[in-house]
C-alpha cells in the first residue's frame, strides 16, 4: 500500500474513531439524562399527588376518581395507591406504548423509569402511599431522534474532515511526486530540478536534491568541456588557433559526402611575404599577426552555417561553409585582412580564391579548382579575390523553377522510395537500418543531396519528411524489412504544427509499426529549438518510437541540455570518426564522451565509417552501433 493511501487511511480511521467515540459518549450522556429526568418526574408527581390527597379527607370512591383523572391526563405507565398495610387500594396501568423507535435500539439502549413514591398522611397519621411510573416511549423517541441527528452531524463532520485531509495529502503529494520523479530521473541519468516545496521539511529535501542535481550536471558539463578542449588542442594549429590541415581534409571529405545537406563554398587564402615578415618583424610579432588573422577567420567560422576555418600550411588558410552566397563574405574578408596587414610594418599580401560545391563533387577536384583561383589572384601580384571556374558536376542543378516542377511531378507520380543503410555493432549484428529518400527524375533515382536543398527553399521539406515516415512505416508493417528503420527529420519540419499533426496521424494509424520506428533530428537543430523539439517529443511520446540526435558532438559543451530532452540515443558526427585511428585526441574524446553519455542512460552510435581501420579502432569503445560506407561493404562480403 502506498504511503499516500496509508496516510489517508490513518486520517480516516482516526476521524472515524473520534466521531464514533463522540457519538457513543453523546448517546450515553443523553440516555443517562433521560433516565434521571424520568426518575425526577416520577418523584415530583408522586409527591405532588400525595400532598394533594393528604389535604383532603376522601373516601375510596373519590380516591379512585382522582387517580383515574390524573392517569388519563398524564403519560404514566402505572399509578398505585396502597394502605399502610400494603393492601392495594387503587391501581391504574396502561398497555405498552407504541413508537417509531426500532426494537433493536430499545434493546441496545434500555431506558429505566424508576418508580416515584410518596406517603399520604392525615395530620401525623399515615393513611397510605402512592407509586407513580411514567411512560418511557417519549424518552425513547427523544433519544432516537437526537441519536439520528448526532449521527448526521458527525457524518457531515467526518466528510468535511476527510475532505480537508485529502487536501492536506494532495498538498504533500505533488512535491513528493516531484521528488520521486527527480530521483527516478537521476537513476536514468537525467538531471532535472524541481520547485521548492512550501512544506518546511519537504523544502529542505527538495533543496538538497536540487543541489545534488546541479552538482552532477556541473560535473558532466566540466568533463565534457575538458574532453572537447583536449580534442580541439590536438586538432588545431598552435599559433593561430585554427584547425590543422589533417582535420580540414577530413572535414572537407565529410562535407561533400553529406547527402542531406545544402551546397556550400570553399575559400582559400594565401599570404604572401610571411618569410620576409618573420625576418624583419621577428617571430613574436609575426606569430601575433597570424594569431590576429586566425581570430578574423574564427569570427567568420562562427557566423557562417557549418563554418570551418583551418590553417593548411605556413602560408595557406581555408574557410569552409554551407553558404553558397559567399561573394560579399570574401570581399569583407579581404578588406579585414588587408586592414590587418596595413597596420603592421610588413609588406604582406592576401590572395583569395573561392568556389562553390554540392553533393557529389570530389574533394580533390574542388581543391584544385579553388587553388587555381588562388593562383589567378596571385598572378596579379595584388591582394585580390578570384572565383573558381564553374565546377562540372554531373546532374548540376537546374533553375529553381525547373527543380520545383521536377520535385512536384515526382511527388504527384509517387516516384519516391527509400534506400536503406545498415547500422551494426562490432559483432556484425544488425541493430536497425537508416533510410534515405530518393526521387525519380527522368527515369533516374536522385539521392537526397541533389534535391533537398532546393526542396527546403521551396518549403517542401516537411512534405518530404512526412513521405519518408510513411514509407518507413509501410516497410515495417509489410515486413519488407526485418529490422527497425530510422528516418532523418529536418529541424525545420518539426517547427511546423501541421507537420507534427501529420506525423501523429501516421503513427496512430499504424501503432504496432511505430514501435519499430526511429526518428533522428540534427543536434544543432534540436539545441537551437529546444521548445519545438520538446513539443515534437510530446507528439510522438505515446507511440513507442525512438527519438534521437544525429550529427552529434559538435556542441558537447551543451551536454546538460540532454538532461532536459527525453531522447533514446545519439549518433556522433562523422567528423569525430574519420581517420580516428591516426588521431589519438579524437579517440580519447570519443571514449570519454561515450562514457558520459552511457552514464546518462543514452545509446551511442557513430556515423560515416569509411575504412576498416576506423572500424577496428572503435572496437574498444562500448558503442551500441555504427554506420557508414564501410559497413555496407563489410556485410556484402
Amino acid at each position: 500500500m502506498s504511503m499516500y493511501r496509508q496516510l489517508w487511511l490513518a486520517i480516516s480511521l482516526s476521524t472515524l474513531l473520534a466521531l464514533a467515540g463522540s457519538l457513543f459518549a453523546s448517546i450515553m450522556s443523553s440516555r443517562a439524562y433521560l433516565n434521571e429526568q424520568l426518575r425526577m418526574k416520577n418523584n415530583d408527581n408522586a409527591t405532588v399527588l400525595a400532598l394533594s390527597l393528604s389535604q383532603k379527607n376522601i373516601d375510596a370512591t373519590e380516591l379512585e376518581l382522582i387517580v383515574a383523572s390524573l392517569f388519563d391526563n398524564g403519560h404514566y405507565q402505572s399509578i398505585k395507591v396502597t394502605d399502610p398495610k400494603g393492601q392495594l387500594l387503587v391501581e391504574k396501568t396502561s398497555p405498552e406504548e407504541h413508537t417509531s423507535v426500532p426494537d433493536w435500539f430499545t434493546k441496545l439502549l434500555p431506558i429505566s423509569s424508576q418508580p416515584g413514591t410518596a406517603q399520604i398522611s392525615s395530620g401525623w397519621k399515615q393513611v397510605g402511599s402512592i407509586s407513580i411510573v411514567s411512560q418511557t416511549g417519549t424518552a425513547y423517541q427523544t433519544l432516537w431522534n437526537s441519536t439520528r441527528e448526532m449521527i448526521l452531524a458527525l457524518a457531515l463532520s467526518g466528510l468535511l474532515a476527510s475532505y480537508l485531509g485529502t487536501l492536506v495529502i494532495r498538498r504533500l503529494k505533488k512535491p513528493l511526486r516531484d521528488l520521486i520523479d527527480q530521483a527516478r530521473a537521476m537513476v536514468e541519468r537525467r538531471f532535472i530540478t524541481v520547485e521548492e516545496s512550501r512544506v518546511p521539511e519537504l523544502r529542505q529535501l527538495s533543496v538538497a536534491m536540487n543541489s545534488t542535481t546541479t552538482l552532477l550536471k556541473a560535473m558532466f558539463a566540466e568533463e565534457a568541456e575538458r574532453l572537447d578542449q583536449l580534442r580541439r588542442q590536438a586538432n588545431t594549429d598552435t599559433v593561430c588557433g585554427l584547425y590543422n590541415r589533417a582535420n580540414f581534409l577530413s572535414q572537407l571529405q565529410i562535407t561533400v559526402e553529406e547527402e542531406n545537406a545544402p551546397p556550400g563554398s570553399l575559400v582559400m587564402i594565401r599570404i604572401n611575404g610571411l618569410i620576409e615578415a618573420n625576418r624583419t618583424l621577428g617571430r613574436v610579432k609575426t606569430d601575433t599577426l597570424l594569431r590576429n588573422l586566425g581570430q578574423i577567420l574564427n569570427v567568420y567560422q562562427n557566423d557562417l552555417p557549418d563554418g570551418f576555418a583551418a590553417r593548411l600550411n605556413g602560408t595557406d588558410f581555408a574557410l569552409l561553409s554551407r553558404n553558397s552566397a559567399i561573394e560579399n563574405v570574401v570581399a569583407s574578408l579581404l578588406e579585414q585582412i588587408t586592414s590587418l596587414f596595413s597596420s603592421s610594418d610588413a609588406n604582406l599580401k592576401a590572395f583569395i580564391g573561392y568556389g562553390h560545391f554540392e553533393y557529389g563533387i570530389s574533394p580533390s577536384i574542388l581543391l584544385s579548382q579553388v587553388d587555381a583561383a588562388v593562383a589567378s589572384a596571385e598572378a596579379t601580384d595584388l591582394s585580390s579575390v578570384h572565383k573558381a571556374a564553374p565546377l562540372n558536376i554531373e546532374h548540376a542543378p537546374k533553375s529553381l523553377e525547373e527543380w520545383s516542377k521536377l520535385i512536384q511531378r515526382a511527388l504527384d507520380q509517387n516516384w519516391v522510395k527509400l534506400d536503406y543503410f545498415p547500422v551494426i555493432n562490432h559483432q556484425k549484428k544488425l541493430i536497425h537500418q537508416e533510410s534515405a529518400l530518393r526521387l525519380m527524375f527522368g527515369g533516374e533515382w536522385f539521392p537526397a543531396g541533389r534535391f533537398l536543398p532546393i526542396a527546403e527553399r521551396l518549403g517542401l521539406s516537411a512534405k518530404l519528411d512526412v513521405i519518408s515516415v510513411k514509407l518507413a512505416l509501410d516497410a515495417i508493417e509489410s515486413q519488407a524489412s526485418e529490422h527497425q528503420i530510422s528516418v532523418n527529420i529536418s529541424a525545420k519540419s518539426i517547427q511546423d504544427p501541421e507537420f507534427r499533426e501529420q506525423i501523429k496521424a501516421l503513427l496512430s494509424i499504424k501503432p504496432q509499426a511505430s514501435k519499430s520506428l526511429w526518428l533522428e533530428i540534427p543536434e544543432i537543430g534540436a539545441f537551437s529549438n529546444l521548445d519545438t523539439f520538446r513539443n515534437f517529443q510530446k507528439t510522438i511520446d505515446s507511440y513507442g518510437c525512438k527519438l534521437g540526435l544525429e550529427h552529434f558532438g559538435k556542441n558537447l559543451e551543451q551536454i546538460n541540455l540532454l538532461n532536459t530532452l527525453d531522447i533514446d540515443f545519439v549518433k556522433f558526427d562523422v567528423s569525430f570518426v574519420r581517420n580516428i585511428e591516426a588521431i589519438p585526441a579524437n579517440f580519447d574524446f570519443l571514449k570519454g564522451a561515450v562514457a558520459i553519455l552511457h552514464r546518462m542512460n543514452l545509446q551511442v552510435y557513430v556515423e560515416g565509417l569509411a575504412r576498416k581501420e576506423e572500424f577496428d579502432a572503435l572496437a574498444s569503445l562500448d558503442l551500441e552501433g555504427m554506420t557508414g560506407p564501410y559497413i555496407g561493404k563489410l556485410l556484402s562480403h
